[in-house]
């Protein structure tokens, strides 16, 4: 059985003085719930920080980003190698990454295979807009980004795969979980095509898009989806907490 998976996004957001107040609140009742796990994806300038918090934890540590070049003249960027002494996870193609830095699915691949060299584990997104979801092209967009993001992609265990509608990032508007589910089966059936159907199965696929603890029962209560990419409740302790909680109670149905 997938083990449900919940990991908060905190995006470009938190001092490292907020980050480590955050996670010191958060830990305790966090550690205190069984069957799921955990990671927490803060910006880059607080990952020494929350590691040194986390060390001996349950809860694991993700970065947002990550440049495919271990070392050179790259002015700004942050390596695998670099990521690899830090955190487990990393989180590549996020809907902001390709709206905003113009970053495509064959970058995010390169991003991927460097990920995987490295013994990251990658949390892939993928997600249709708004144009494309009005136009009935959530099949077409979301499988051709999957298809290119993996290319040349060897199988690597702990792999995720979060299904991100950008049309329900920080807008308030999440998916239903019948829409959910019937994506990620999709992304499933699309995994098995490029890899095989046995590691399809142990990959763990999550929802993500304006994910509250008012909401989080409707998605992982379906069941092609293991979890959730929260963004902004990730930063609300009683909300990232409460998601926690029903995911593992659900999962001890």
């Amino acid at each position: 059985m997938r083990v449900p998976f919940i990991a908060g996004n905190w995006k470009m957001n938190t001092t490292v003085d907020e980050a480590v107040k955050l996670v010191n609140i958060m830990k305790p009742q966090l550690e205190a719930t069984t069957n799921v796990e955990i990671a927490v994806c803060p910006p880059f300038v607080s990952l020494s920080a929350v590691r040194d918090l986390l060390k001996g934890s349950i809860i694991k540590l993700g970065a947002q980003n990550m440049f495919f070049e271990e070392k050179g003249a790259y002015t700004g960027e942050v390596s695998p190698l670099m990521l690899k002494e830090l955190c487990e996870y990393v989180i590549l193609g996020h809907s902001e990454r390709r709206q905003y830095f113009g970053e495509t699915s064959e970058y995010v691949s390169y991003k991927v295979k460097a990920a995987v060299k490295a013994g990251l584990k990658p949390i892939l997104c993928v997600g249709e807009n708004l144009a494309e979801i009005e136009a009935g092209r959530t099949e077409e967009v979301v499988t051709g980004q999957l298809v290119k993001s993996l290319a040349g992609v060897d199988q690597f265990p702990g792999t995720v795969i979060a299904y991100e509608p950008v049309w329900a990032i920080g807008t308030g508007k999440a998916a239903t979980g019948e829409q959910a589910n019937q994506v990620i089966s999709l992304i499933r059936q699309t995994v098995t095509g490029i890899f095989d159907k046995n590691f399809a199965y142990d990959m763990r696929i999550l929802y993500g898009g304006s994910v509250t603890g008012d909401n989080i029962e409707e998605f992982v209560g379906q069941p092609e989806i293991d979890g959730a990419l929260v963004g902004g409740a990730s930063l609300k302790p009683d909300q990232f907490v409460s998601i926690v909680r029903q995911t593992a109670q659900i999962n001890r149905k």
